[in-house]
């Protein structure tokens, strides 16, 4: 972040990031930038999954929590077509730096997965660029065990913020709708089902088949609706770089 305020303040019009661990390579530099100074993107990240005949390269631990962590940040972030969102090799437009409150930004390793979440909440088009890492005998300072619940409580935490800002603040669609009934209606059912499923272990009486489906069917209808929910939000990644439109 304080390189990030360097350049900015020396008048940079597109920042890269590479990370000091000599796994990426700078020559892969103008495969970053090219997107955003064509105005295909706001801002470039690097995705080691493209090629699958490199994936080998990649420790078994480190393919794994990557993939875990990957799906988390689809929901959290909003940006359903990317992968490998802890990668550190990123580029962006100036324009939209300036956008981003970086004093609000998480640091250390949650800092790339936070950055995408803050870029969905300005609609950012985000890039992925395929590249290769380099891993040689080096130890990751990251330790799953620590991480994991700060992780969990970060994504979760992001995942009801971006709900919240682009379906119930600055937009109110059929998506929000689906939504709020969904949750609504599963979460009848399945309490109304645990509680009469309950009582009738406890009394040994069988269950009317009214009652059941009085818990079955808000129960499949909820999920219809937040899968209908959910198709929505997948369709709803940025499309149209926002530099292109904000003032220099």
């Amino acid at each position: 972040m304080t390189g990030y305020r360097a350049a900015l303040s020396e008048g940079a019009q597109v920042i890269v990031k590479v990370d000091g661990d000599g796994q990426m390579d700078p020559a892969l530099i103008p495969y970053f930038i090219t997107p955003i100074l064509k105005g295909q993107a706001d801002y470039t990240k690097g995705n080691r999954f493209y090629d699958l005949t490199h994936i080998g390269q990649m420790p078994g631990i480190r393919l794994l929590g990557n993939a875990a962590l990957s799906f988390m940040s689809k929901l959290s972030t909003g940006y359903w077509n990317l992968f490998d969102t802890t990668n550190g090799f990123t580029a962006i437009h100036a324009k939209v730096a300036r956008r981003i409150a970086f004093d609000k930004l998480s640091q250390r390793y949650f800092f790339e997965t936070d950055m995408l979440f803050r870029l969905n909440t300005i609609r950012a088009v985000v890039v992925d660029i395929a590249m290769d890492a380099s891993y040689g005998s080096e130890q990751s300072n990251l330790r799953v065990s620590r991480v994991v619940g700060e992780f969990l409580f970060k994504h979760l935490r992001n995942f009801g913020k971006r709900v919240f800002y682009n379906y119930f603040v600055r937009d109110m669609t059929a998506a929000s709708l689906e939504l709020v009934l969904g949750v609504f209606a599963l979460s009848f059912g399945c309490i109304f089902g645990a509680f009469h499923w309950g009582r009738g272990i406890a009394t040994g009486l069988p269950t009317p088949l009214g009652t059941i489906m009085l818990a079955a069917l808000p129960t499949m209808l909820g999920l219809q609706l937040l899968l209908a929910f959910l198709a929505f939000d997948v369709a709803n990644v940025p499309r149209r770089p926002i530099h292109v439109d904000l003032p220099d």
